[in-house]
C-alpha cells in the first residue's frame, strides 16, 4: 500500500514487481483537508448565506472610521492613549495634577502633557500618522472575522499567522479592542469552514435534516462550492463503488473548474496516479487499519 512518495519509491525498489495501491483512507481524508481549504477561501458566500436571514446589524466600525487617522498596534501610540485616558479619568474624579503623578507614577511634566491634551491624537508626532505595520495587510481579513463575530484575539492572531502574519499578539489585541467593545454585536455567527466541510463530505442520506438544509442554504448561495460538492460526493462514489476507470474523466472535470485547493489535491493524485487508480479499482485496502491509528494519534 502507498501512504506517500518516500514509501512508494521504497516499495519500487524493494518489491519492483508489486502492485501499489494507494489507501483510500488517506485518499478520503487529503480531499477533506482540500475541501476545508475551499470552504475557506469562500467564507464571505457563508457569511452573506447567513447574514439573510436575521436583521442585518452594522459590524463594528474600523478604528480609522472613527475620526482618528492615527494607527492602533504601535507600542508608542497605544501605550499613550492609555496613559492619556487614565489621567483624563482621574482628572473627572476630581484629582488634582499633583495627586495623579503619585498614583501613576508619572512626572509632572508628563502629567500636564497629557492633561492639556483633549484628544491622544494631539499628542503624536507627524511621523506616526499612515505609519506602515506588519498589520496592515490583515486588517482587512480581521475585519471580516469580526464582523461574523469573532473577536477573539488570541485565535486572530493564530489564523492570520497561518497567512504569513510575523508581528506579535500585542498589536492585533490592540487594534482589535474597538471591535470588541462596539455594542453593535452581529447577530448570528456563520458556521466555520471545517463545518461546512464536514457536511459536504458526509453522505446526504445520513446527514441530519437541520444540518442538510443549512448545506442547501450553503451550496444555493455559492456556486463554487455548489460545484466541490459534486466533486466530492463523485469522488466518493468512485471510492466506494471501486469505479477506478471514471478517475481520469473526474480529474479533467477538476482542471477545468476554478477551484485552487482541488487542483492541488489533484497535483498530488497526479505525482501517483497508478497507485492511485488502484486504489479507487482494487479491492485491497488499509482503510480500517489506518482509521485506528489516525484515531490513537
Amino acid at each position: 500500500m502507498a501512504a506517500g512518495p518516500s514509501f512508494a519509491e521504497g516499495a519500487s525498489i524493494g518489491a519492483p514487481t508489486a502492485v501499489q495501491v494507494a489507501d483510500r483512507f488517506h485518499l478520503w481524508r487529503n480531499l477533506g483537508e482540500a475541501a476545508e481549504r475551499c470552504v475557506s477561501h469562500h467564507r464571505s458566500c457563508l457569511r452573506a448565506t447567513f447574514d439573510e436571514a436575521v436583521p442585518e446589524k452594522a459590524p463594528a466600525p474600523a478604528p480609522a472610521e472613527r475620526g482618528s487617522p492615527w494607527p492602533t498596534g504601535h507600542r508608542f501610540t497605544d501605550r499613550t492613549r492609555a496613559k492619556h485616558t487614565a489621567v483624563h479619568a482621574l482628572l473627572a474624579a476630581g484629582h488634582s495634577r499633583r495627586s495623579i503623578q503619585r498614583q501613576l507614577g508619572m512626572t509632572y511634566r508628563t502629567v500636564q502633557w497629557l492633561a492639556d491634551a483633549a484628544r491622544p491624537e494631539g499628542l503624536f508626532q507627524g511621523q506616526w500618522q499612515n505609519r506602515q505595520t506588519k498589520l496592515d495587510d490583515f486588517k482587512p481579513y480581521l475585519h471580516e472575522r469580526c464582523a461574523e463575530g469573532c473577536t477573539n484575539a488570541w485565535n486572530l492572531c493564530q489564523e492570520i499567522k497561518t497567512h504569513g502574519y510575523t508581528g506579535g499578539y500585542g498589536a492585533v489585541r490592540a487594534y482589535l479592542q474597538p471591535f470588541r467593545t462596539s455594542p453593535a454585536a452581529p447577530a448570528a455567527r456563520p458556521p466555520s469552514s471545517r463545518t461546512v466541510a464536514g457536511w459536504i463530505l458526509t453522505h446526504p442520506d445520513t446527514l441530519p435534516e437541520s444540518e442538510h438544509l443549512k448545506l442547501k442554504s450553503v451550496l444555493t448561495g455559492c456556486p463554487e462550492l455548489d460545484a466541490l460538492a459534486g466533486y466530492v460526493r463523485a469522488f466518493g462514489k468512485m471510492l466506494t463503488q471501486l469505479q477506478g476507470d471514471q478517475l481520469p474523466q473526474w480529474i479533467k472535470a477538476v482542471r477545468t473548474d476554478d477551484l485552487p485547493s482541488l487542483h492541488t489535491f489533484v497535483n498530488g493524485l497526479e505525482r501517483d496516479l497508478a497507485a492511485v487508480t488502484a486504489g479507487v479499482t482494487l479491492a485491497w485496502n488499509s482503510g480500517v487499519v489506518e482509521g485506528h491509528v489516525n484515531r490513537i494519534k
